[in-house]
């Protein structure tokens, strides 16, 4: 055997050995930290080739658990009243999600990054003033990392990691590499957002020449409406998309048509322009936004018709030339997106576009008028100078040969001919009458004027022109008494339709004989069950009072017809 001296290692070679045992561990920090980097580095260009916000959200999140070796992790957008309008977790199963119940909003410790934007580094969550608890079905988390996400000047959102796998501690590293990856998920989400807001601009452009392409085709004005705010509700993502008119001559808003979620409880509604959310829009003429439209301060008006409906915006209809005409108001559903200033300045010159409609339709309808009262006229001319002439000579002709037929029974038909060409050419000059009588200024209007003047009046509240047909001499056989009464009969019937039937066809019908009979019916939604509005109520009032009778049904295929019926004097 030999000595312990021969056995000993030398001490240089137990030098040796630590050095190379630290050199070793030096290697393996560095090829760590290069692997990390590398990583980090495919990290940065992985969330720098996406292009579409939702999916750049995603994968900056699952990049930054897999960088940091975190369990769980989750991305939160802040939204305009700095509190979270998107929240992306990675790690939690669905199952877990739904037992969690709604997504944070941000409060408590989230909250506090949203207060205070600087990193967040804890080894126990439940230690931190701001923690409060995790609610029931939530997973366990204890050691947490956070950092503010910024594009350019603003502070987009933040990172959220907990529970470091092996149950250590994020450390000062995992800070920086996390920081860095912030800055780079930063430019990412600007790009992102940058091309979104060029697609909707390009969307828009589109939607915005589509309208024009079907105003000049002349196009009426419901169905230029209706393109509106079909465009507008899926280029906006929207829910619900609404759009009221103001009513002529009063404080109110009626909803001409609502489409997507809820839309029969707006189909219809009257609403004052105080105390309602597109009632806002109209009197301030610029965009209101709502985070939540149900518990919004300032809608105290009308019924509950917000279910499932969250964020909101409302732009007005109009002009500056002109003054407001209406809003166009778009939401969305509940845990939604917020509207940001981004949507609604593309959607306040898109509402634009509706007030360019209703002016055309209506400069088209003042256009087709004159035609009309041109063609009356040209019409009446006719009538008077060649038909009264010859019917005025075949009687004169007919008078002449009298004194030449001496058979009494002949005589007798030959005078009741004479009567019959007689009472015709009454006929045809209270029609030439009626057709020329817008000629003779306001005071001298006629019935049928009159008549046409509401209708008319009627087509801008209810979107369409309803339909009118008038018989018989109601210029010369209906008294003045009975001619102011079916003029403000007409209106309020209109006006019943306007408000309440939802209808997308009127008739108007309009004869004189030993009656007079007006009829208006509609396909809209009805009558109401359990009795009759009051306004049908006045109606039934005005015929008693003038010995006649009002009657309002519903028909068969759905809509309503009134009848409204009194008696006229003999001529």
């Amino acid at each position: 055997m030999g000595s312990a001296s021969e056995n000993a290692v030398p001490l240089p070679q137990l030098r040796l050995d630590d050095l190379l045992d630290e050199l070793q561990t030096r290697l393996d920090a560095a090829r760590s930290t290069r692997d990390r980097i590398h990583s980090l580095l495919e990290a940065v260009l992985a969330v720098g080739r996406d292009l579409e916000l939702a999916q750049a959200l995603r994968h900056i999140v699952e990049a930054a658990v897999s960088l940091v070796d975190a369990e769980y992790g989750a991305l939160g957008v802040i939204g305009e009243d700095q509190r979270l309008s998107q929240f992306i977790p990675v790690g939690v199963t669905g199952e877990q999600v739904e037992r969690i119940g709604p997504l944070p909003s941000g409060h408590g410790l989230l909250g506090e990054l949203i207060r205070h934007p600087v990193p967040l580094r804890l080894s126990r969550i439940s230690e931190h003033p701001s923690s409060y608890g995790f609610p029931a079905g939530h997973p366990p988390m204890h050691s947490f990392l956070g950092v503010p996400i910024r594009v350019r000047d603003r502070v987009f959102g933040n990172l959220y990691l907990t529970e470091k796998r092996g149950g250590v501690e994020f450390d000062a590293e995992d800070e920086s590499v996390l920081a860095t990856l912030a800055v780079a998920a930063g430019v990412a989400i600007d790009n992102a957002r940058l091309y979104a807001q060029a697609r909707q601009r390009e969307r828009w452009l589109a939607a915005s020449a589509e309208i024009t392409g079907s105003l000049l085709s002349g196009s009426c004005e419901q169905e230029v409406l209706d393109l509106l705010v079909t465009r507008a509700s899926e280029i906006a993502g929207a829910d619900l998309a609404v759009v009221a008119l103001l009513l002529p001559g009063s404080d109110e808003l009626q909803v001409r048509f609502a489409v997507g979620l809820g839309e029969r409880q707006h189909s219809g509604l009257v609403l004052p322009l105080e105390g309602s959310f597109m009632g806002a829009a109209a009197r301030s003429g610029e965009p209101v936004v709502s985070t939540d439209v149900q518990t919004d301060q300032r809608i105290t008006a009308g019924p509950p018709r917000w279910q499932g409906l969250g964020p909101a915006v409302a732009v007005p209809i109009g002009t500056a030339e002109h003054g407001v005409r209406g809003v166009l108001m778009l939401a969305r559903a509940t845990g939604a997106p917020l509207f940001d200033g981004d949507e609604s300045g593309p959607l306040l010159g898109f509402a634009g576009q509706a007030a360019l409609a209703m002016e055309l339709a209506e400069r088209r309808r003042e256009s087709e008028q004159i035609v009309l009262l041109k063609e009356r006229d040209r019409i009446a001319r006719d009538l008077h100078d060649l038909a009264i002439q010859r019917l005025f000579a075949t009687g004169m002709t007919l008078q002449g040969a009298l004194r030449f037929i001496d058979h009494p029974e002949a005589a007798d038909r030959v005078l009741r001919a004479i009567d019959d060409l007689d009472e015709t050419a009454r006929t045809i000059r209270a029609t030439i009458f009626g057709l020329r009588i817008r000629e003779a200024g306001p005071a001298a209007k006629g019935l049928r004027a009159r008549v046409v003047e509401v209708v008319e009046r009627a087509a801008t509240v209810l979107g369409f022109t309803p339909g009118l047909r008038m018989s018989g001499l109601l210029d010369v056989t209906v008294p003045p008494r009975i001619a102011d009464e079916t003029i403000a009969v007409l209106e309020e019937a209109l006006s019943n339709v306007a408000r309440h039937a939802g209808a997308g066809r009127v008739e108007v019908s309009l004869s004189a004989g030993a009656e007079l009979a007006v009829t208006v019916t509609d396909d809209g939604v009805g009558l109401p069950e359990g009795g009759r509005r009051s306004g049908l109520a006045n109606l039934a009032e005005r015929a008693a009072a003038l010995g006649g009778s009002f009657d309002a049904h519903a028909l068969p295929h759905g809509g309503t017809e009134l009848l409204w019926r009194v008696p006229l004097p003999p001529a």
